[in-house]
């Protein structure tokens, strides 16, 4: 087998078992990713809202766990203060003014849905022409125009738009690991 054939066909080295686990593995978190998504897809406002939540006391645990840290090694200096104080300030105002963090977050996932359609189109041409290619090819595509989309309607529609995108984002990763488990039965 040449070297091209050997680098675009993922699943030559698995072993029977290790392919039925990523099987049934990948159709479990993609259903799991499916239901997520359409929940989000059907209330994208409180969506938005957990997300923003979410990530608020994440920065505040985060930004205690430093500063405990910092307090352990007897951190004189103002600086070694300055992490800890702006991760709990940062988290704080993702819990107080939901709306700005809405915002915040709708750049942030314009990053990240950027990122995700380059990892997505980078898997389906390493894929091919194995099964699945496709499938991840078009959640790179849906990942793309979501974030240009995304981009030209921020600020104006962030808390909406965030929950519905990620709903919509989960939704299509979900598909395509179910799409992805189905090609490796055969």
């Amino acid at each position: 087998m040449s070297n091209a054939i050997q680098e675009r066909t993922i699943f030559v080295s698995f072993d029977d078992a290790s392919l039925e686990r990523f099987r049934k593995g990948s159709f479990i978190v993609g259903a799991l990713l499916i239901i997520a998504g359409i929940a989000g897809a059907a209330a994208p406002q409180i969506m938005s809202l957990v997300v923003s939540a979410f990530l608020g006391w994440l920065l505040i645990t985060a930004g205690l766990l430093s500063g405990y840290f910092v307090f352990l090694s007897r951190g004189r200096s103002m600086i070694a203060w300055l992490k800890p104080v702006l991760l709990i300030l940062t988290g704080g105002l993702f819990l107080f003014y939901p709306g700005l963090g809405a915002a915040t977050l709708a750049l942030l996932l314009t990053v990240y849905l950027m990122l995700d359609a380059f990892g997505s189109l980078g898997l389906s041409h390493d894929l091919y022409p194995a099964g699945g290619w496709g499938w991840m090819a078009f959640n790179g595509l849906v990942s793309l125009i979501l974030a240009l989309v995304l981009l030209f309607a921020w600020p104006a529609a962030s808390p909406v738009i965030v929950g519905l995108y990620i709903g919509i984002s989960l939704f299509f990763d979900g598909l395509a690991l179910v799409f992805l488990g189905l090609s490796a039965k055969k």
